[in-house]
C-alpha cells in the first residue's frame, strides 16, 4: 500500500481519480495550488485507489494524506 501526501500547503483544485479506479505510473492524481501556482501530484506507483482523502476546494498541510493505494 502506498500513501501519497502533499508536499506542502496548498489547496485541492481537482481530483482526477475516483475510489476504486485503477492508476498508472505518471498518471495525474490531484490537482494542487499553492501561490497561484498549479501543481499536478503524479502517480509514482501504479495500482487500485483505496481512499481518497480529500474534496475540493480542501487546504491541505505539508504530509497530509491525499489517495491511498495498493498494488
Amino acid at each position: 500500500m502506498a500513501d501519497v501526501r502533499a508536499d506542502m500547503v496548498a489547496n485541492v483544485m481537482e481530483i482526477y481519480v475516483t475510489q476504486g479506479g485503477q492508476i498508472e505510473i505518471g498518471d495525474t492524481i490531484v490537482l494542487l495550488e499553492s501561490m497561484k501556482m498549479e501543481i499536478p501530484v503524479i502517480a509514482e506507483e501504479a495500482g487500485k485507489v483505496t481512499r481518497i482523502a480529500v474534496s475540493v476546494g480542501d487546504v491541505v498541510q505539508e504530509g497530509d494524506l491525499l489517495v491511498s493505494i495498493t498494488n
